[in-house]
């Protein structure tokens, strides 16, 4: 698929099954980007404040559509930082379910958790409880002093497991084709 952009990727790599993820902003950096759709290239967003860095690559995936109106997003738990634009297969281990405040009303904000796969790296993790606890409250307390270093409420409502971060991913593929669909019919 020749200059395809990341959002007109499928969700899931047809050979594998696996999810794909677009990293657009690696571990450890302090600034933050996105992709835009419009240019066709990665921007940056945001400069986190000094002693703030992303835990883990940060990214969404293509092809869906979540309830804030963007593609899913995904901390992909790695060692090493990857690079902005790397794409990345992944098993989805859990979701930190998360609302916060737009336009003066709550909406969600899920963050889904996954480990990569390669075909000679099979993951050591596959479920979120294998994750240390400890971790899992850093990701959370950097995702909360992110957004309120923006000005934003957040609030963490809870986690789930693989199945829960599995059905938002079918449910975000199957809104992104609705959109996606009423948008070809001209609506």
């Amino acid at each position: 698929m020749p200059n395809a952009s990341p959002m007109e990727l499928p969700a899931r790599d047809p050979e594998t099954g696996l999810v794909r993820v677009i990293i657009d902003t690696p571990k450890g950096s302090r600034n933050k980007y996105k992709f835009d759709s419009r240019q066709g290239v990665l921007e940056l967003s945001r400069i986190l404040p000094a002693g703030m860095s992303f835990p883990h690559d940060f990214g969404s995936i293509p092809s869906t559509c979540a309830e804030d109106g963007d593609a899913l997003d995904v901390m992909v738990l790695t060692e090493a930082p990857l690079f902005p634009g790397c794409q990345v297969l992944v098993h989805l281990i859990g979701v930190i379910r998360a609302v916060q405040k737009e336009k003066r009303r709550m909406i969600r904000n899920d963050r889904l958790l996954a480990i990569i796969e390669t075909p000679v790296n099979k993951p050591a993790i596959t479920r979120l409880d294998q994750v240390d606890g400890q971790q899992l409250k850093e990701i959370e307390h950097f995702f909360r002093s992110y957004n309120q270093a923006q000005g934003r409420e957040f609030r963490i409502t809870g986690r789930g497991g693989a199945r829960q971060a599995q059905k938002m991913f079918r449910d975000a593929v199957r809104e992104f084709g609705r959109l996606e669909s009423k948008q070809a019919r001209g609506g």
